[in-house]
């Protein structure tokens, strides 16, 4: 989504911290590229204004520490005012309110609201155990109450029967009404759009928040709005009065200018952004978060939580102590890879690591793609059980088998065998006792002992265990990068084992559970 803004801001603050010292016409000319970067990000013309006039005032009277460089002031200037732009701290849905809690989605046709109305009373009652009932109060558009229903059988959540001919405003108290006899925690109304804001809609919508006296008023936009996203948010505020609002698409391509926009123009937080078609795919809007990653300093947190909730904690722990003894075959690996792919495959992780905004486009310049893990699975799939345990079975004509099993060719299939074998070695040496396992097994599965839990195994480097080395001391960080090499472990701290991505230079990946490096190039 902020691709663009991010290389943009990247490549003016690089230019600022490469100079020792930073004279007021380097401050101003940098944010003359700042306010165009955020105008091509379709930020609102007003906040945009506003935006620089802080950052200039804080930037010129700025007492510079010691020991950081003018230009590193200026990025943290500018990190600041972004969190502050975005809301400084994350807020989320306000349940605390009699039950049954009221939400009403609002919002333009084609903005995502059902789905979106689908997604929260899934995520309600998955992870927040509340029992929820939806109400679709779209009679204008053909098949809506259909499709909420459908969406309800779909998530194992309560719909209001359809009763043919009732207004929106009686729908939405009967749907109160029955969330109160039937004991749900909360009933969510999912009101009708139309293609752009006119007064209809607007009295529909004040009308029902008056007969349902909702407790949270979310308005549903769409990320890819540009300019019009303020006067959006701003209308709906005024003549409704929104509590938070929800961006969808936020997996898009788009800008990201409307999430900067109405952050800062309707003085509403952001609450939730969906980033994905599926029932899952619904997040919590952190704006620190996401002002680390248009700055490409990374989410590491959001990797974190992400990785706690796609994976299995028996299976982690079980791997982790297949690798503590020094075991790993392709069966392992195959679960790293289906890992990987949950977690948004490796441009989506990469994309939440530190310093790996640039390594993306080297990657896609270089031909790699997340299709190598389909054709890596693909692989492993086509081999026998004995053969996955084994891999040393796999002679010439066992390999023409696999080849013609999986679509793919020899070639592809002794450069996953060299994958597994750098890993396999990877595995032996972190689990292995003496200098080699050291501080690098600490590093990889928590400070507290060895591998931990593994990849979100408890205690492992996912589950929390992963040290920040931003604090660990220069003489740590030396120690730690001689024990990785001396442990074949390729240069740079975190590197992938195997070298890292081969030929694309660069920061390192710290080994998520152990990958060394791509598993093969697209041909």
């Amino acid at each position: 989504m902020f691709d663009n803004l991010q290389e943009r801001l990247g490549s003016i603050l690089n230019g600022l911290t490469g100079r020792g010292a930073l004279s007021d016409k380097d401050v101003q000319a940098a944010l003359r590229e700042v306010r165009r970067a955020l105008l091509e990000a379709d930020v609102a013309l007003e906040v945009v204004r506003d935006f620089t006039d802080r950052v200039r005032e804080k930037a010129v009277g700025a007492e510079i520490v010691k020991s950081i460089k003018p230009g590193q002031m200026v990025v943290k200037i500018v990190h600041d005012e972004l969190v502050s732009m975005l809301g400084s701290e994350g807020v989320t849905l306000d349940l605390n309110a009699p039950a049954p809690v009221v939400i009403m989605m609002v919002g333009l046709q084609g903005s995502g609201k059902t789905t979106t109305t689908g997604k929260i009373a899934s995520r309600l009652t998955k992870r927040d155990k509340k029992k929820v009932l939806m109400a679709s109060l779209d009679t204008r558009r053909p098949a809506a109450q259909e499709q909420l229903k459908q969406l309800g059988e779909q998530t194992g959540v309560d719909t209001l029967p359809i009763i043919p001919g009732q207004s929106p405003t009686d729908i939405a108290s009967r749907a109160v009404q029955a969330a109160r006899l039937g004991g749900h925690d909360v009933v969510i109304l999912d009101t009708a759009g139309r293609t752009h804001i006119d007064e209809p809609l607007m009295v529909e919508m004040a009308t029902i928040k008056t007969k349902a006296n909702p407790h949270e008023i979310l308005l549903v936009a769409d990320a890819l709005t540009g300019q019009d996203a303020v006067n959006l948010a701003r209308n709906f505020d005024e003549r409704v009065g929104i509590t938070g609002l929800v961006l969808t698409r936020m997996d898009g391509d788009g800008r990201g200018g409307a999430a900067l926009s109405m952050r800062a123009v309707t003085g509403k937080p952001i609450k939730l952004i969906g980033v994905g078609e599926k029932m899952d795919a619904l997040e919590e809007f952190h704006p620190r978060r996401v002002a680390d990653r248009i700055l490409g300093m990374g989410d590491i947190v959001s990797l974190v939580e992400r990785a706690a909730e796609t994976i299995d904690q028996e299976k982690a722990q079980a791997m982790a102590d297949r690798m503590k003894a020094g075991k790993f075959d392709l069966n392992d690996l195959s679960d790293q890879l289906k890992q990987m792919s949950k977690m948004g495959g490796m441009g989506g992780i990469m994309g939440m690591m530190p310093g790996m905004g640039k390594m993306k486009d080297q990657m896609a310049a270089a031909g790699f793609d997340d299709k190598i893990f389909g054709r890596q699975q693909a692989i492993i799939s086509s081999m026998t059980p004995a053969e996955r345990a084994n891999p040393d079975l796999l002679k010439h004509s066992r390999k023409k088998r696999i080849a013609a099993g999986s679509g793919t060719n020899a070639a592809d299939i002794n450069k996953l065998l060299k994958m597994h074998r750098q890993m396999a070695d990877m595995m032996k040496a972190m689990g292995g006792k003496g200098k080699k396992a050291g501080l690098f097994g600490k590093m990889m599965g928590g400070l507290g002992g060895g591998m931990g839990g593994g990849l979100g195994g408890p205690g492992g480097m996912m589950g929390g265990g992963m040290p920040d080395l931003s604090k660990m001391d220069p003489k740590q960080l030396e120690a730690l990068q001689k024990q990785a090499e001396a442990a074949g472990l390729g240069k740079g701290i975190g590197g992938m084992g195997g070298g890292g991505l081969p030929g694309l230079g660069g920061p390192r990946l710290p080994g998520l559970g152990g990958l060394p490096g791509l598993p093969g190039r697209k041909k």
